[in-house]
């Protein structure tokens, strides 16, 4: 079997989707633990260039970031684009122990 012809069929059939900035605004944005983080508000260009996604926080996700109504994640910790915007929990600020432990205290 040639080996050039194996390379050529499988060139071929492999594509990606572009997809338009305006078809990703909106969309639900979920980490990669299938935790729901909030939705895509806006995209940061860079030198014509995705730099990152502003995304409005929601769900339990809004009590990690302190109140605040979204955030900016870059572009790097984005794994997948398709029906939902998937990111790395990586992305996602840890939260201390001792705050973790206190609001158990309250309850």
């Amino acid at each position: 079997m040639d080996n050039g012809k194996v390379f050529k069929y499988l060139t071929q059939n492999i594509f990606m989707r572009v997809r338009k900035i305006t078809e990703v605004l909106g969309l639900r944005v979920y980490t990669d633990s299938g935790e729901f983080f909030g939705e895509v508000e806006e995209a940061n260009l860079f030198e014509n260039r995705i730099d990152g996604w502003r995304i409005r926080v929601g769900g339990g996700v809004a009590s990690l970031i302190g109140g605040a109504r979204g955030v900016i994640i870059p572009h790097q910790f984005v794994k997948s684009i398709g029906d939902v915007l998937i990111i790395s929990s990586s992305a996602l600020p840890s939260m201390p122990e001792s705050v973790g432990e206190a609001s158990e205290d309250m309850a």
